[in-house]
């Protein structure tokens, strides 16, 4: 063992316990030497002072500022009397006591709007486990989502090869089935396990009638008064996620006569796969730009589908008639593209709502030339994003195009990892992480003429946040210690940015500190926001590796306006987003 090996070891072997002094920030001092008195104490008033002030914790009282104190007081000789320097420190940097996210106000957004007022955690082909061609359809992947707050599951139904029973599979292609109703049981009960808002369950249908009949039934029975079901057959407004608590919402297109799938033959040729870049493997690709309203990525790209539903309208509803009548009275929310091309598409109907469905590249071209009109549409109907079909390894895109749109379910494959799934992970730690969002007044507002939002505008900014990135901790526990060098400690950098509309977006990077399990980067950057309602905090851990790639150290991301002002102790996750035991960053907030 080298001696910088054996001086990392006994290091953090000491600091298993508690963070040292010496590492204390200099800022940190300086706070501390503020607000103690001589005696190098932080007595209850003290404290109460400084979590106002520089917290911004403006209904804090001295009795929550001696239950601070308490909570540390194994840390300072001083015991009941206050924090010294240490256990002050050790207190900021504590996530379960000083996290970026308020844990105490769960829930705060009004939720008797209706449905369409908010973004919806939404999931695309939910039960498949990897690949879009032939990974195992199972039920495992819908339960994960459901435990992680995903409110909307996407289920493929089709006939079993008998034809007497229903399968939930990616039709078409080598994905191996899983039976609907261990799907439909899975649901239940797992459905409201990270949340009690309403579950919508979106049914790709390719049924037919007596399948239809036999799903109704599944679906009856397995949820009974859980389910939710209209009295009418269309809603002139969709009900509220506060009114439809611990309710499940069946979503689907009219009933449609059954088209038989044709097999998939193991001589056709696959779309073919875009080789990694050198840091794709452990990061995913950098989300792609939105500037100058278009996703430069994809512009040289066919989409397969068309704006227009190929089915005629007329020929559904007779299909739909003679579909079976429990199956029709299960939708609540009700598909389709009206015939006629986007503007019939995006037209508002004062007697009822529905849900639209486009591709990535449908809502970026539509984009171009009728942004406000789907944010009209929006205001009162719901909007379905989806990935396009070339993402055959689950991959997903940027879903600031929608959100920024006003667009309710913008659907990810949640199985896999990667930034733009991080920026999904991070939007619904919001409001609880119940999986509701309300969405921006903004976008749900109509002025004096009519007008609303265009999110091509160019608008003034409205606030800067000021991040200053002290130091990181976390990465001697919880990882092995030959992780990121076989020879040395690890090489840090952070990258420090936000996801938001074009002009808001940016990223940049903190100095490389070699050497050192607990790096010390103490870095400010400025963010100016035109759009903070929409902004979301990105942060990355990057090890420098001079001859390979960089490794993963971390990474999060949080909506910029639930952050809590001051400095706070702020978690990194893992690629999967799961939340790591230990490594952790000192960071600083400030609107200015």
């Amino acid at each position: 063992m080298s001696s910088k090996q054996t001086y990392s070891f006994c290091f953090c072997f000491r600091r298993r316990f508690r963070l040292p002094v010496s590492e204390a920030p200099p800022e940190i001092r300086t706070l501390f030497d503020r607000y103690s008195d001589q005696n190098g104490v932080m007595t209850a008033t003290h404290l109460r002072s400084f979590l106002a002030e520089v917290q911004r914790e403006d209904n804090a009282t001295e009795e929550e500022a001696q239950t601070i104190i308490d909570g540390h007081k194994h840390l300072s000789i001083f015991h009941r009397r206050g924090l010294n320097l240490e256990s002050f420190f050790n207190y900021l940097f504590s996530h379960h006591n000083n996290p970026p996210l308020s844990p105490s106000i769960g829930v705060h957004q009004d939720m008797s709007s209706p449905l369409s007022h908010y973004f919806i955690y939404t999931g695309h082909n939910s039960y498949l486990t990897g690949n879009q061609l032939s990974s195992d359809c199972s039920d495992i992947p819908i339960i994960n989502a459901l435990q992680k707050g995903v409110r909307v599951i996407e289920l493929d139904i089709w006939p079993n090869e008998s034809k007497d029973n229903v399968d939930v599979l990616h039709g078409r292609t080598l994905t191996s089935p899983v039976a609907l109703i261990k799907c439909l049981r899975s649901i239940k009960q797992h459905a409201f396990v990270a949340s009690e808002y309403p579950v919508v369950i979106t049914l790709e249908d390719h049924l037919t009638p007596d399948l239809q009949a036999k799903v109704a039934e599944m679906i009856t029975r397995t949820f009974g008064d859980t389910l939710f079901a209209p009295t009418s057959k269309s809603l002139k407004e969709f009900p509220s996620p506060e009114s439809l608590k611990r309710r499940v919402i069946i979503s689907t297109k009219p009933p449609k006569e059954y088209l038989e799938a044709k097999e998939v033959q193991e001589t056709e040729e696959e779309p073919q796969q875009e080789k990694p870049a050198d840091d794709e493997e452990a990061w995913g690709k950098e989300v792609p730009s939105l500037r100058g309203g278009t996703i430069s990525d994809y512009k040289n790209i066919e989409d397969d589908d068309v704006l227009d539903d190929e089915e005629d309208i007329d020929e559904a509803e007779k299909s739909r008639q003679d579909a079976a009548d429990e199956y029709r009275r299960l939708i609540a929310i009700h598909a389709g593209k009206p015939k006629g091309g986007l503007t019939e598409c995006l037209k508002v109907d004062p007697d009822k709502v529905r849900r639209l469905s486009l591709s990535e590249l449908q809502l970026e071209k539509a984009a171009e030339t009728h942004g406000k009109e789907i944010v009209r549409f929006t205001q009162r109907n719901i909007l379905r994003v989806y990935p396009k079909g070339t993402r055959i390894t689950s991959t997903n895109y940027n879903p600031l195009i929608g959100w920024m749109h006003g667009a309710q379910m913008v659907a990810f494959n949640m199985q896999g990892y990667g930034r733009s799934l991080w920026l999904m992970q991070g939007m619904f730690k919001a409001n609880g992480g119940c999986g509701y969002v309300k969405k921006p007044d903004f976008l749900l507002k109509v002025g004096q003429n009519n007008e609303v939002f265009d999110p091509k505008a160019h608008l003034p900014v409205k606030t800067t946040l000021k991040v200053t990135i002290y130091m990181g901790e976390g990465w001697f526990h919880d990882f092995k210690h030959t992780h990121f060098d076989k020879f040395s400690p690890p090489d840090f950098y952070a990258r420090v940015g936000i996801a938001g509309v074009p002009n808001d977006t940016v990223m940049k990077k903190t100095e490389k500190v070699e050497d050192n399990w607990s790096p010390s980067w103490n870095q400010v950057f400025e963010f100016p926001l035109a759009v903070p309602e929409l902004a979301l905090l990105r942060v990355e851990v990057h090890e420098y590796d001079m001859s390979e790639k960089d490794d993963f150290g971390g990474q999060t991301c949080l909506p910029v306006w639930e952050l809590r002002s001051g400095i706070r102790a702020v978690p990194l996750y893992s690629r999967n987003g799961d939340k790591y035991a230990n490594v952790k960053l000192l960071m600083r907030f400030e609107f200015i």
